[in-house]
């Protein structure tokens, strides 16, 4: 039986329910998406106490599925003002499902705005919520080394508790904060990064969430010799196809970064440009190489049961960990973006946003827009990393900073600012991308490459082609990557094993053979696609609830009317394509009885 666990931060207390059973089937996603629409009114205020802060571990949790450690964490947005599910690896998301919680509800606030808290899980059920004001003020590292009474600079933490906390920046609100989790190794490098929720786990006063999983087991399946065949199958799977077992383990996420370059579509200072003639030196490669030789990780999972192994340790000249290996996402913002192509001043401003809270992509889209402004120069790393600081210390500048790219545009007078529902771009040009575009466009969450990523088939030739020029197909390419990627997010699945699912049948039919075997329910492809429909059709409608119109669903002007270098185009997809996207909501509406 899978339980709610609800935290009241108005009276501290800790109550425990069922999972509904018309969300039986539900998990991650799904689930906070589900949950925010049912019990948070659209005109709530964010960082009100009507908001509630719902992390849930995919249906997969807790079990040994492949890469089927993600955790999802939901909210309505500071940043967007709609709906938000925040992605995150790390080691939570298994420790919850053997627990058998399916969600932590978080709501209320405390009377004392002042008050800072810690919610704690220990193995035998007890739960509680006690009063921390020792770690107010620390970086997320720190907050961690504190919590476990050890020194920030010890390697190993832990490998039986797992952490999420906030940086300054999330008790302060900025609207970039994020939620860091704890990998493998006890360090709090994995961020539910997006659409600022760690403001929101601010504004209730908890700074951070330990889940002590000594001596727990794996959850019990309803056919376990039937599970353990379809793991096989889905292992076997990504294990050998050809980015999955090859590209990513060899040079991480940032492999994409050569790649995106020679396609056209790096957006460089502030997507004024589609190349990057500093690429090599903060690229996949080079990284590897760096690490090589100074003799740090260069493969390991970001959370337990990740047959990939995309993540790895960046480290300094003496060899010591300074960061996880920037993300190819990090790596962009942080880098190419802003003109920067050093790879150790990448490492040292993704430690930074580590640090104080913020997500990598916002703050690199933030500082892109700021060195438009003039106010820094594009290359300025030494620059960058003060603009992080005066984040850090809640300067009057560090607020506008951390509020994200729009709020720092607006403030400086900047023409060009990449946003989307006033989040921030990631690391692809839509213009010579066309159906990222279309993802950046209409996704439920802002822009986000995750929600739907065409840069499979635009770029990747993976379950396909579609020309990346031309707006040809590229709505129904992106409508069908957002329903399957809102399914894998309720499994709990990363979504790198979309490269093997999009191209090998046995890769998708796994799932749901996984899925059945574990919960006893009857799941094909038509369930596992119904699920997908059913998260968005939550998430569609609570933002239209919230205000959001047709006119939401648009890329700045500037991506229809500056053409982009090498390319020289424009993104052209038209306005009744996009709105095309989700013509399937109301009849999914209709079926779960919601409006």
């Amino acid at each position: 039986m899978r339980e709610i666990l609800r935290v009241d931060m108005s009276t501290l207390q800790v109550t425990r329910e069922p999972l509904p059973e018309k969300w039986a089937r539900y998990g991650g996603r799904a689930l906070t998406s589900a949950i925010v629409y049912s019990e948070v009114p659209a005109g709530a205020d964010p960082l009100g106490p009507e908001n509630k802060l719902v992390i849930a571990p995919g249906l997969l949790g807790g079990t040994s599925a492949p890469n089927g450690g993600r955790l999802s964490v939901g909210a309505k947005s500071p940043l967007t003002g709609g709906i938000k599910e925040a992605n995150s690896g790390g080691t939570a998301a298994h420790a919850l499902g053997k627990m058998g919680i399916a969600a932590i509800i978080i709501e209320g606030a405390p009377a004392d705005k002042t008050a800072l808290y810690a919610l704690r899980l220990f193995p035998d059920g007890t739960v509680d919520v006690v009063r921390r004001h020792d770690l107010a003020g620390l970086g997320a590292y720190e907050t961690v080394a504190v919590a476990k009474g050890i020194e920030a600079s010890e390697h190993r933490m832990s490998d039986k508790s797992s952490f999420l906390v906030i940086g300054p920046s999330g008790e302060m609100k900025m609207k970039s904060a994020g939620i860091a989790v704890t990998d493998p190794l006890g360090h709090p490098n994995r961020y539910a990064g997006r659409g600022g929720l760690g403001a929101v786990m601010g504004s209730k006063g908890l700074k951070l969430i330990a889940i002590f999983e000594e001596g727990l087991k794996p959850k019990q399946h309803a056919d376990k010799d039937a599970f353990i065949a379809a793991v096989r199958k889905f292992s076997g799977a990504l294990t050998t196809h050809a980015v999955t077992s090859q590209a990513l383990p060899t040079f991480g996420t940032n492999v994409l970064a050569n790649i995106i370059n020679e396609a056209g579509g790096y957006p460089t200072r502030n997507f004024s440009s589609g190349q990057f003639e500093g690429v090599d030196g903060i690229s996949g490669e080079t990284m590897r190489e760096i690490t090589v030789e100074r003799g740090g990780n260069v493969k390991h999972g970001c959370h337990t049961g990740c047959v990939i192994q995309c993540s790895r340790y960046y480290v300094d000249e003496d060899g010591h960990y300074m960061t996880k290996g920037p993300e190819y996402e990090s790596a962009w913002s942080l880098g190419a973006n802003c003109g920067i192509d050093d790879m150790d001043m990448v490492a040292k401003l993704d430690r930074k946003c580590g640090e104080i809270g913020i997500d990598t992509i916002e703050a690199g889209v933030m500082l892109g827009v700021y060195m438009a402004s003039g106010e820094i120069a594009f290359g300025d790393g030494e620059a960058a990393l003060k603009a992080l600081d005066e984040i850090g210390r809640g300067t009057e500048l560090g607020k506008v900073l951390g509020d994200g790219a729009e709020a720092t545009g607006v403030k400086f007078g900047v023409k060009n600012i990449p946003v989307v529902k006033h989040q921030g771009l990631p690391a692809y040009d839509p213009r010579p991308i066309q159906g990222i575009g279309v993802t950046y466009a209409t996704s439920t969450m802002g822009a986000d490459h995750t929600a739907g990523y065409t840069i499979t088939s635009n770029v990747l030739a993976v379950g396909g082609t579609v020309d990346p020029l031309k707006p040809e197909g590229q709505a129904a390419l992106s409508q069908g990557l957002q329903i399957a990627t809102a399914m894998l997010d309720a499994m709990g699945l990363c979504i790198f094993v979309a490269f093997a699912v999009l191209d090998m049948p046995e890769a998708l039919e796994a799932i749901h053979e996984m899925a059945a075997a574990h919960t006893g329910d009857d799941w094909d492809v038509d369930a596992l696609m119904q699920l997908g429909k059913e998260t968005l059709a939550y998430e569609r409608i609570f933002n239209e609830h919230a205000g959001f119109t047709a006119a939401d669903d648009r890329l700045p002007a500037f991506f229809l009317e500056e053409k982009l270098p090498p390319h020289d185009v424009v993104f052209t997809v038209t306005d009744e394509e996009l709105d095309s996207v989700y013509s399937f909501v109301p009849e999914v509406a209709e079926q779960l009885g919601i409006e």
